[in-house]
């Protein structure tokens, strides 16, 4: 919005001094601006520009022109958004009229009049006068746009919430499964032309009919409707995440490929345009033709390229089922905004509890967020007893709330009596938890009486992602003992710019210490006696360990992984990590030095590793030389790399598995950057952990797995039971999560 703002004044200056003051396009910029504004939400700011819009094609364009319609149309909207309910409805009558007149009765800018004026009478509590214009409007856009267009899904959606709060919830419920499946169809169709970020700011229009089918099945006792929650969390929480990369890196895998694949972009795009218009304007002859073309080029792919039908093939909850063995349950944890007769501001969690042999799967409301919120803001207390308060059960905070094991295992139990492996997919605040650290009733770790696996969704139990090449590659990359300082400080003070100085108090971090990887990024001692410890343990095993310390733990080296070959089957980075939460929730920050990386926009350039000569890009905000990296390597840099043949990355640093979390689609930090990159299992931390306690857990891991011959998980989860039976308090033997 804030470079949409100058562009708009700008037109409109330059229209009023070369058009005047009374021309319908000075008109239109007005207009433009308005909307601006008011999806802003600066509603004082839209009112005059949209009533002097108003007046001015109404002289020079006539009360009957569809342009005044739409003026109507728009003022009547900003007036119900403020709650003016008594001035927008006249002003949505007599649009209507008018577009009723001059454009007939199945135009779609008519059914949206009957949509808008439906919604007023929703708001104003009048249920008998909007359900009828609910129903004309949705069969004018079924005809006049399909049954996959955007506004037939909202017809869809806002009939939906009309009748919940009518309490005819029998008409609920096919609604909110025909929208589900439309919403699916134009997702699918947008993911084969939109970038990552482009298709992420398309999800967030389907974000209100998630939150309603959800908050449906909370209250509706429905199997036709659980069903579809749980296969609507395989596809949002792992279709789209695991789809976006793989489809980029198979599409890449050659010249050839490479290029029948942006031809199939091309075909996609093309007819995103079409599909975007009525029915009756649209080129029938050229879709048909790009509707086989993009059939022909997807069945040439899907057969010609390893992995292909793999990551394009959707999952549903009796493939899952049907994967599970004897004893195992699947858990998709779902979060969403409450809807009651509007979207409200509380956010709900939910359990899809998934058993063998069961005809459907079961729905386990949770709680509130706000209810476990307050448990993870640190008070200025030291980490450790933060972190153990956390996971006792007998923590409880102010007001009588609930701990962990309260708000999210406990009302599990009944459900999952019997089971000995519990694979889980977490949701929102969830993602920052060890569930494995939970204490139960008895005091104990969940870990000690339950086998829990952590997924990024629950379709990996029926589709398993295998590694790129069966033969992988025998190097393992080892990142450690890393100097931070500019390469060329211990050489040549002379060389040092003057601005850069680096201290502790440079580096915005609560409980700054150098024995923790994370705060400040000084030397960590501990870390490359990790790599020298690793090195003769992948010897042993038959692997070629390469360690890159001091100045040759450099961006430049970390970027070569996987350009030119296959990735290393291990790729270890102890080192710093860093993540910083959405600026819009915080105050204002100065634009320099480490606000480059706290201060941006984009969530995965918020969080990231810190690589050789880091320091003093981290606090200037460039590099130290400009022909090379600066030393800060991101998780949007890590999403581009092609880690398709590495078995593990290890992020043995601090507050890896961090970032930004935008409901169901997960963590936007380095754990997504990382997926997305083609890494098969990924180790990742919660909070700032302890140098030598990280690193006597890390030696006991590998050796797990490569010396004792255990598969990774197995691994991993012995390796923490040994830290955990030597120290008792979870922040010593906890704040590692394995996700597969």
């Amino acid at each position: 919005y804030e470079k949409a703002e100058p562009l708009y004044l700008e037109s409109k200056a330059i229209r009023e001094k070369a058009l005047g003051r009374e021309h319908p396009d000075y008109a239109a910029s007005l207009n433009n601006l308005a909307g601006l504004y008011q999806v802003m939400g600066q509603y004082e700011k839209a009112e005059p520009l949209y009533l002097e819009s108003k007046a001015i094609r109404e002289k020079a364009l006539g009360r009957e022109h569809p342009d005044y319609a739409a003026s109507l149309n728009n003022l009547a909207i900003l007036y119900e958004n403020m709650g003016q309910y008594e001035q927008a409805e006249p002003l949505n009558l007599e649009s209507k009229a008018i577009r009723e007149k001059t454009l007939g009765r199945e135009h779609p800018d008519y059914a949206a009049s009957l949509q808008n004026l439906a919604v007023l009478y929703q708001d104003m509590g009048q249920y008998e006068k909007a359900e009828p214009l609910y129903l004309e409007s949705k069969a004018i856009r079924e005809k006049a746009l399909g049954r996959e267009s955007p506004d037939y899904a909202e017809s869809l959606n806002n009939l939906a919430g009309l009748y919940r709060i009518m309490g005819q919830y029998e008409k609920v419920e096919p609604l909110l499964l025909e929208l589900s499946t439309v919403n699916m169809r134009l997702i699918e169709q947008a993911l084969h032309h939109l970038s990552e970020s482009e298709l992420n700011n398309y999800l967030d229009k389907f974000s209100n009919g998630q939150n309603q089918t959800l908050s449906f099945t909370q209250i509706a006792d429905s199997k036709k409707m659980i069903s579809v929650c749980y296969d609507n969390s395989l596809f949002y929480k792992g279709f789209l995440l695991q789809s976006v990369g793989r489809i980029k890196q198979l599409a890449l895998s050659d010249a050839g490929t490479a290029e029948k694949y942006t031809l199939l972009q091309s075909y996609h795009r093309r007819l995103a345009t079409q599909y975007a218009q009525p029915i009756a304007k649209r080129d029938s002859a050229l879709v048909a033709q790009l509707e086989v073309k993009a059939n022909d080029f997807e069945k040439d792919l899907a057969r010609t390229v390893a992995g292909w039908s793999q990551a394009n093939k959707q999952v549903t909850w009796q493939e899952v089922q049907a994967a599970l063995k004897p004893g195992e349950v699947a858990v998709e944890f779902v979060s969403y905004r409450f809807y009651q007769k509007k979207l409200t501001d509380s956010t709900m969690y939910a359990a899809l509890i998934l058993l063998p042999g069961t005809d459907s799967p079961q729905f386990i409301p949770l709680f509130e967020e706000r209810e476990i919120a307050a448990l993870f803001k640190n008070k200025g207390a030291r980490k450790s007893d933060y972190v153990n308060t956390l996971y006792t059960n007998s923590a409880q905070t102010t007001g009588g709330q609930k701990n962990l094991y309260q708000a999210i295992w406990q009302p599990l139990e009944t459900a999952l009596a019997g089971a000995k492996t519990v694979y889980f997919s977490p949701a929102g605040l969830l993602h920052r938890i060890n569930f494995n650290a939970i204490s139960g009733q008895d005091g104990k770790p969940l870990a000690d009486r339950i086998r829990l696996v952590q997924l990024s969704s629950t379709r990996q139990i029926a589709l398993p992602q295998p590694l790129a090449n069966a033969a992988a590659s025998p190097d393992a990359m080892l990142f450690g003992g890393i100097d931070y300082e500019p390469d060329s400080l211990n050489k040549s003070p002379a060389l040092i710019p003057q601005d850069y100085a680096h201290t502790r108090e440079d580096i915005d971090f609560e409980d700054a210490d150098s024995t923790l990887r994370g705060g400040t990024w000084g030397y960590l001692p501990w870390t490359e006696k990790e790599v020298n410890s690793l090195q003769g343990i992948l010897k042993q095993a038959g692997l070629k360990p390469i360690l890159n310390k001091g100045a040759d733990g450099s961006e430049e080296v970390f970027k070569s992984i996987g350009a030119a070959g296959a990735s290393p089957r291990v790729l270890h980075l102890a080192t710093h990590g860093y993540f910083f939460p959405d600026p819009k929730r915080l105050p204002q920050q100065a634009a320099t030095g480490v606000s480059a990386f706290k201060g941006a926009e984009h969530p995965m350039i918020r969080s990231g590793l810190i690589l050789a000569g880091g320091n003093y890009a981290w606090k200037t905000g460039k590099p130290f030389r400009p022909d090379r990296e600066d030393g800060v390597v991101t998780a949007y840099e890590i999403s581009q790399m092609n880690l398709s043949n590495t078995e593990l990355v290890v992020l043995s640093a601090c507050e890896t598995g961090l970032g930004d979390i935008e409901g169901n689609e997960g963590v936007y930090g380095l754990q997504r950057a990382l997926k997305i990159a083609g890494a098969k299992y990924v180790v990742m931390s919660l909070w700032q952990v302890p140098d030598a306690q990280t690193q006597e857990l890390m030696t006991v891991f590998y050796t797990n797995w490569l010396s004792r011959k255990m598969p990774i998980p197995e691994a991993f989860d012995a390796a923490q039971k040994t830290m955990r039976e030597k120290y008792e308090h979870p922040f010593f033997w906890a704040g590692f999560i394995l996700l597969r």
